[in-house]
Formats: structure tokens, C-alpha cells, sequence
């Protein structure tokens, strides 16, 4: 028997799905393991991303401008729930309104001090994205080589120079696997074609990791080679968050506001890490590394897809659902550069990789990283890996490692940083400082089983996966790693 239906289908994470649903009985041939088969038309929110375009922001409207972010934010969020109870016209009339207002209030801020940055107004409106739930919809193609120095340096037109317009559309790009188009899904243990979850991710947006081709020359982490590389490594070691601290704030692009991330982030480094933590805080801090090393170290956390909603900001309340996965290992290596030495960073210096809003911004800041242990030679983008009994799954964050040489943030916390390229040349004006690389290992249970924290309109893809830091390193201990690095010594 069949049973048609249509309708607006609202998930949890924000993912609007207008879908005609044919239901099979368990008597029909294609309706393996009970599950339904669909077809859906699907929409995501998107927004023109404020913060991405900021410039100069001056100390008096920094709290102004974080509120602002924030709200944007939750405004967003919000307009996902309004949908169930009307069209997507008037949700986005009045999502454009209250946007309209906040900018205004931060432009307004800037204003003060600073020169008024008019082009922000034009940034209101949003738009439904049609959401292809196939291989590559992340936005990046995971079969790209990472090979000659891709984790040391990014082409220039991904990382600067690009206007949002110009931005990648993620949701029109194609990407393969190992030559073979993901469209299938993964099947679950029963031989049945998964769901995904509401809201994400998706099937598609999981991968075989033995299905994928070998796409790098050598590890992440691995230090460079060559005549004139800076070819030593300093590794601080701070655990793997065993004190369980987490919170939803983001103290570099949202700071003095509390939930500023609306998704969990997982810490190591500085114990006083939250949404007010200045540097003086930072600086009178005790950390988890062993070494002395008050550095702060923070990404979205990797969770179990059991159902278990916890009720607090960052987590259920921001459609982000499951038991919190804690890291098997968590390294943390400087490496050097791959054109010569390398000259210490500033205290203080704050550092974000990767694009949170990478579903929907584009890829030219995306930068996640994931693979399995045993198989880091094959590096995916826009794909979770599913890997084999055995191996671990891994998160590697590579950093920018070419400094402006006089600001130790900026107002959209990119422009003061860059990648060199693939020659470890930094671009002009910028100096290479030692390039930090996170890595990151988990325990998952197999299957299509865990996801990244995301905001609910990026649908936890794993595109939008980010690392943050900020250095907060005695300068005796930067001097010493710098030295290291540069004499083409292994430390700790």
C-alpha cells in the first residue's frame, strides 16, 4: 500500500524540506529495512555573513558589535521555527527587518570612532538555498590534491582578495570520490539506506575512507623538508579536555557575549577561557598544558548521534544534539616554514581557521581537515570519514602561518593573518611565524554515527568544521620554540 503525502517539513538543525513522501509497506521489494523512500526539494537559510566583511572595528564599539554578531545569530536560528507557521516570503520580510536594525546599531557603533562602514547596510537581506544532498554539496571537492605543501599554504584567491559575491556556491558543486559519484548513501548494519538526521548531516555527507584516493604527500602535521625549510617541531602538551571545559562562547569573534558561538566548544590550554576572558585574564591563568604554555585552544565538539538532548545554549537549545565525544589524543605542533626561518609570534596573537559558515559563505576560508588513522595520506574537505574497525577518526587544523607584523587581531580576525603558498612565500607585507596544527583523534561507534557542532543553518556539514586559537605563550617559551623550529630540532 502507498500513502502519499506533501508537506513542510521543518528539522531540527533549520533544514526547511518541502517533500512528497511515498510510504511502503514492509511487504514491498524496495523498502529495505522498513525505511521510507523520498524525494525532497530541499532549502537552507542564507544570509550574507556581517563579520566576514567587517574591517576596522575600534575598542568603543567592540561589546556593541559582539551583541550584534550575535544577534544576527539568534535572529537566523529563530527564523527556522517561524517558518512552520508561515511561508517563506513573510519569514524572510521580517528576518530582513530585525537585520536591518542590528547592522544599523553596529554601523552605528563603528561610526563613533572609526569610519562609517555604510556597505555593511546593504547585508539584510537573506535568501532560502536550495540544499543538494549529494557528494560535494559541502562546497569543496574532497578529491583535491593536498599534495606540495597544501596544509602550509592556500592559493591566494581562497584565502584573500575574494568578495563575498565571488564566494564558491557550495550548493552547485559536484565533487567525487575516488573517481565514483556519491549519490547512494551509506547503508546502515541492516542492509537498509539511512536517513540522516533532521537537520544533518546527511548520508552524503559520509565516506568510506578506503573508497578515497591518496590526495597527500605526507601527513598534516608533518614538519617541512627542503634546503631551505626551517625543519623542527615544538609540540605542547595539554591534554585532551579531561577537566570537561566547554561552553558555547566565542571570546575572539564574539567576546563579552555569553552563547556567542550558539554551538559547544571543547578547550585545552587556559583554564580561564569563556566570553570574558581579556588578556589580562588570560595572562593570570592556569592552563592544562605541561610545559607552562597559557595558550588557548578551542573547536566545535564532535558528538555521538544518540538522541540525547541536552538542554542548555550551544547544545539542544541551538539544534545541536548527542553526547558530547571526548578526544582519544589532542596534538598540538609548531612547525616551520617551508622558505627559511621563522620569527615568533606575539603574545596575545589570535588565530581562527577554518569557516563555520562554510555551507553557505563559500569555501574560501574553509580549511577542515578529516581522515582516519592509518590513512592521513587521503584528506577530506567536505566529507566525514567512515573508518575501519580499528581506526580513529581525525580533525586537523592547520593555521595560517604568515603574520601583517603589527596587529595581533583584525576586525573580521583574518586579515592580519595568511597562508603562505606552496613555496612557504609569504604575501608581501606578511612574515612567516610558526605554523600551528591541531590534531585531533576520536573513538566513534561505526556508521554514520557522530557530527561537529555547527550553527543550525550550516546542517552539520563537515565543511564548516574550525579551530581558534590565541597565544598566550610566556615569550621565554615562544623564544625557545622558535629556536627549535629554526635549528631543525624535535621539542617539547
Amino acid at each position: 500500500m502507498l500513502i502519499g503525502a506533501t508537506a513542510l517539513l521543518l528539522g531540527g538543525g533549520g533544514l526547511a524540506v518541502y517533500a512528497t513522501t511515498a510510504l511502503a509497506g514492509n511487504n514491498t521489494p524496495d523498502a529495505a529495512a522498513g525505511h521510507a523512500q523520498h524525494t525532497a526539494s530541499a532549502f537552507t537559510l542564507s544570509c550574507p555573513d556581517v563579520g566576514e566583511r567587517l574591517r576596522q572595528v575600534p575598542r568603543s564599539a567592540k561589546l556593541p558589535v559582539s551583541k550584534g554578531l550575535s544577534s544576527l545569530d539568534k535572529q537566523v536560528h529563530d527564523a527556522y521555527h517561524k517558518m512552520m507557521g508561515g511561508t517563506g516570503d513573510s519569514v524572510l520580510t521580517g528576518l530582513k527587518t530585525q537585520r536591518a536594525k542590528t547592522i544599523k546599531m553596529m554601523v552605528t557603533a563603528i561610526s563613533k570612532d572609526a569610519k562609517r562602514p555604510g556597505y555593511l547596510l546593504k547585508m539584510s537581506g537573506c535568501t532560502m538555498k536550495p540544499v543538494t544532498e549529494g557528494a560535494g554539496a559541502g562546497g569543496n571537492d574532497s578529491t583535491k590534491s593536498v599534495q606540495d605543501g597544501w596544509y602550509q599554504g592556500q592559493t591566494q584567491n581562497q584565502t584573500q582578495g575574494q568578495t563575498q559575491g565571488q564566494s564558491q556556491d557550495p550548493g552547485q558543486v559536484q565533487g567525487q570520490v575516488g573517481g565514483q559519484a556519491q549519490d547512494g548513501g551509506q547503508q546502515d548494519q541492516n542492509g537498509g539506506q539511512q536517513q540522516g538526521q533532521p537537520g544533518g548531516p546527511s548520508p552524503d555527507d559520509f565516506v568510506d575512507i578506503n573508497n578515497v584516493q591518496p590526495n597527500a604527500d605526507a601527513p598534516p602535521f608533518a614538519a617541512p623538508q627542503g634546503g631551505n625549510a626551517s625543519t623542527g617541531t615544538f609540540v605542547t602538551e595539554c591534554g585532551r579536555n579531561e577537566d570537561g571545559h566547554f561552553n558555547s562562547d566565542n571570546v575572539i569573534v564574539t567576546p563579552g557575549v555569553s552563547n556567542g558561538a550558539h554551538h559547544t566548544h571543547d578547550y585545552v590550554g587556559n583554564k580561564a577561557t569563556d566570553a570574558f576572558a581579556d588578556d589580562n585574564k588570560l595572562a593570570a591563568s592556569g592552563t592544562t598544558c605541561d610545559n607552562g604554555d597559557q595558550s588557548t585552544h578551542y573547536w566545535p565538539v564532535l558528538r555521538k548521534l544518540d538522541g540525547n538532548a541536552e538542554q542548555k545554549p550551544g547544545a539542544a537549545q541551538d539544534a545541536n544534539v548527542g553526547t558530547t565525544l571526548t578526544p582519544a589524543t589532542v596534538t598540538l605542533t609548531f612547525r616551520g616554514s617551508q622558505s627559511g626561518e621563522v620569527r615568533a609570534m606575539p603574545r596575545f596573537l589570535k588565530i581562527i581557521t577554518g569557516d563555520a559558515k562554510a555551507f553557505t559563505n563559500g569555501t574560501k576560508n574553509a580549511n577542515a581537515s578529516w581522515s582516519c588513522t592509518g590513512f592521513e595520506d587521503r584528506q577530506l574537505k567536505d566529507k566525514y570519514p567512515l573508518c575501519p574497525q580499528g581506526s580513529q577518526v581525525v580533525r586537523t587544523f592547520a593555521f595560517q602561518n604568515c603574520w601583517n607584523g603589527r596587529d595581533i587581531d583584525s576586525g573580521n580576525h583574518r586579515d592580519h593573518m595568511a597562508f603562505s603558498d606552496q613555496n612557504g612565500n609569504c604575501p608581501q607585507g606578511f612574515q612567516a611565524v610558526p605554523q600551528l596544527v591541531q590534531r585531533i583523534t576520536y573513538d566513534v561507534p561505526q556508521g554514520q554515527s557522530f557530527a561537529v557542532d555547527s550553527f543550525p543553518e550550516q546542517l552539520h556539514k563537515p565543511v564548516t568544521d574550525h579551530g581558534d586559537f590565541i597565544n598566550v605563550m610566556p615569550d621565554n617559551l615562544m623564544s625557545k620554540a622558535v629556536d627549535c623550529i629554526n635549528s631543525g630540532r624535535n621539542c617539547t
